[in-house]
């Protein structure tokens, strides 16, 4: 008798939190989907989902709660396309991988988790740590810490010596020679088995280092790193899984290579040359630019010499200065945009600066914006449920103070945030 009670509570709580219905008025309302914001605006939210958007400011039931965000901005949740949820940048990042353990990272990622929710940013692309980013996932997912919806790759994909290779820069003794189950892959069939794996170990999307990096203890920043058969085999046994690629590359031969790999997105982009830009366009292939990382390198490599070590310092002097200018370049020819940060690189919480770099390079704010927005959703595959402000999606809801088109700045200082019909910040 004591559990059939137990019974008719629980699912008395789960109807009542199903038909809990949230009024939002909204001074002005930047939906994503127009091409123009609307004043007086009332968003009405039932449990986690938009019921329906109505004008003017209309009266909740006393049953309802009102939020008044009538002097406030209303856009829908940001989303970033590229971040490493679990790090973050730090004199001491190349020896604390020998130390740390995953409970330590796991505890300092919880902090980073927040501060990404708080800033706006109620989705997010994870794209790489140790593997402590599945368990972050289903931890927020779960209630049990606050944070962004995240879908992550899990641990990048590279090749021996490559960027991704965790064993760079290690002490000869020490090194392992890993394989497709740390995500290192040599052949074709290595690549597959290296998807399996990622799939095995709960990853939601996949990526892969088409070239060298800025941060990896190799001296090589931008040479290539895949065969495009090996990059083909890869993106061949992610669709068969349903997962979105993803391509980490600086230089232009190993990007040209994803790209007629079949690769969705190209991350960075550095060397990006017109011919791949041409071919991005012809295939559809997304561009995430992440200038923070490139500033945000650059400026620690000119202020700090000691901040990374040698060969990191000149890779970070050569390549992080020039990704505003390719981004410039790729916006004007047309390739299709999300929003990107590389947020770990530079910190977690400060995303949205990447805006102010984009308007600065000549991109028009309001397409600045659905960049985090409808293209993001769009390159998840979840432009059905995201990205926009629309009835019949899942309520992420975020505001702020003054206009974004008029002073893209302001959405550096998020006010209400909510996601998944829960209100984090108000």
């Amino acid at each position: 008798m004591r559990y059939l009670i137990l019974y008719f509570l629980l699912s008395f709580s789960i109807l009542q939190s199903y038909g809990q219905l949230t009024y939002l008025h909204c001074g002005s309302l930047l939906d994503a989907k127009g091409d123009a914001p609307r004043s007086e605006q009332t968003i009405v939210v039932r449990g986690n989902s938009i019921l329906e958007i109505l004008d003017g400011y209309i009266t909740p039931p006393d049953t309802a709660t009102l939020v008044d965000l009538s002097n406030l901005t209303v856009l829908p949740g940001l989303m970033d396309m590229h971040v490493h949820i679990e790090g973050q940048s730090s004199p001491r990042r190349y020896e604390e991988g020998f130390r740390l353990n995953d409970a330590d990272v796991a505890l300092r990622a919880t902090i980073y988790c927040k501060a990404t929710l708080m800033a706006g940013f109620t989705t997010v692309r994870d794209l790489g740590g140790s593997g402590v980013n599945v368990s972050l996932r289903n931890a927020i997912n779960s209630g049990y810490i606050p944070g962004p919806r995240i879908y992550t790759c899990e641990k990048g994909i590279g090749t021996t010596g490559g960027h991704a290779d965790p064993t760079n820069g290690v002490r000869k003794d020490l090194q392992k020679d890993p394989g497709p189950k740390e995500g290192v892959i040599n052949s074709i069939d290595d690549a597959k088995k290296a998807v399996r794996q990622r799939y095995k170990n709960g990853a939601d999307v996949i990526k892969i280092t088409a070239t060298g990096g800025v941060l990896s203890v190799a001296k090589d920043g931008s040479g290539p790193q895949f065969t495009i058969e090996e990059v083909q085999a890869i993106v061949d046994a992610a669709n068969d899984y349903g997962f979105v690629t993803a391509a980490h590359a600086h230089g232009s031969e190993g990007m040209k290579r994803a790209v007629l790999g079949g690769i969705h997105s190209i991350e960075h982009g550095t060397f990006m040359t017109e011919e791949i830009m041409d071919l991005m366009i012809e295939r559809g292939t997304y561009y995430v630019p992440t200038i923070s990382a490139g500033k945000f390198v650059y400026k620690r490599a000119t202020s700090n010499p000691q901040f990374f070590p040698p060969m990191v310092r000149a890779k970070a002097l050569e390549i992080g200065p020039k990704i505003q200018e390719t981004f410039q370049k790729a916006y004007q020819k047309g390739v299709k945009i999300a929003f990107g940060t590389d947020s770990a690189v530079s910190p977690h919480g400060e995303n949205a600066k990447e805006f102010g770099y984009m308007v600065e390079a000549g991109m028009d704010p309001y397409e600045a914006i659905k960049s985090a927005t409808m293209e993001s959703a769009n390159l998840l595959r979840i432009s059905d449920r995201f990205g926009s402000i629309e009835a019949g999606k899942i309520a992420d809801i975020i505001a702020v103070s003054g206009n974004p088109l008029e002073d893209i700045s302001v959405l550096e200082q998020v006010i209400f945030v909510m996601k998944d019909g829960i209100v984090f910040k108000n």
